[in-house]
């Protein structure tokens, strides 16, 4: 077993404290691969922002799980080269099964989440007590969820979403002892959040998917004061990235995501972690596509994904300093 304080990594507990008092989110970006890692670091050093490097079981699969616990090891060790310590927090997402949380525990995460929201209720306070009880005995903390979102990210599919009924938070935090806890409030995964017969038009011509349910949101605070909530699916699909994929051969018609300012207003409440996975997907095919169309000679792995991992960066700085406001809190 490996435990993740000898990797230098920290779990969540502490992070979200301050960020429930800060009014800030901590980001947790995915990542599979090296490029995404160091964009994901380099952008959180360069903006003194604590980080959650998050990984689901299918980039799990991906990248090998020896591999990516070295590459979380490596992760601290480039905060520190790059000059300024960090907060890095390695989190399994979407954990859908005991063995798979205990499995990445025993390998030096520092945080998973056990997502038994598609099961009934009563066995998905079951399952995430189970992961709980075996997660604290070494001081590894644990997202539960409640309520369903819609879409799809790697291994997580729903046609429908559920909005989390706050008479059950209650009952199923004192019941599980989890750490943090996932909502559903109107976000939704993967880049195609929203129809446009869901939206309406601004001023500027532009679609406008509908609000968040902010009064779902406060209710559950009002139930369960101070305690860390957790947004899934909070990409706002960027529209110049969607439409540089357009331009280079890309079929992303549609492509609707959560407003900025929206989850902005999340960060001010007891909102501690925002998840954000398909804007550097945007991001990184955006670059890549771009050179491809414009240098189709080149061949070098390098020349295309240097600029996807710059364009990913400058991404991820954004959102730490405009988004969630974690810029500086480091």
């Amino acid at each position: 077993m490996v435990n993740y304080k000898d990797l230098g990594l920290v779990n969540s507990r502490e992070l979200f404290k301050k960020a429930f008092e800060g009014g800030y989110a901590i980001p947790a970006f995915n990542f599979n691969n090296m490029e995404q890692m160091q964009a994901i670091v380099s952008a959180c050093v360069e903006t003194k922002s604590p980080v959650i490097l998050q990984v689901s079981s299918g980039a799990r699969n991906y990248a090998n799980q020896t591999l990516l616990r070295y590459m979380a090891q490596g992760a601290v060790e480039y905060a520190k080269e790059l000059g300024y310590e960090i907060p890095i927090v390695l989190h399994l997402d979407h954990g859908d099964s005991f063995e798979l949380c205990k499995n990445c525990i025993d390998m030096g995460f520092s945080s998973v989440m056990i997502d038994g929201s598609h099961l009934p209720y009563e066995e998905n306070v079951a399952l995430t007590k189970q992961v709980v009880d075996y997660a604290h005995k070494f001081d590894v903390t644990v997202e539960g969820e409640l309520g369903i979102l819609a879409g799809v990210e790697d291994d997580v599919v729903a046609e429908h979403s559920t909005y989390t009924e706050p008479d059950e938070v209650v009952d199923f935090v004192e019941r599980t002892g989890v750490d943090s806890l996932a909502i559903s409030i109107g976000t939704s995964h993967g880049a195609f959040k929203f129809t446009p017969a869901q939206c309406t038009r601004n001023e500027d011509g532009k679609l406008v998917p509908p609000p968040l349910r902010f009064d779902i949101l406060e209710e559950i605070e009002r139930r369960i004061p101070g305690f860390p909530i957790v947004l899934h699916g909070s990409s706002s699909v960027p529209q110049e990235y969607v439409e540089t994929i357009n331009k280079y051969g890309g079929q992303l018609s549609d492509s609707i995501g959560i407003p900025e300012e929206q989850l902005r207003k999340a960060a001010t409440s007891a909102v501690c972690k925002i998840n954000i996975d398909s804007d550097g997907r945007l991001a990184m095919t955006a670059a890549v596509r771009e050179v491809f169309a414009n240098s189709p000679e080149e061949f070098d792995p390098r020349k295309y994904l240097g600029p996807a991992r710059e364009e990913l960066k400058k991404l991820y700085m954004h959102k730490t300093k405009n988004v969630l406001g974690s810029a500086g809190k480091a």
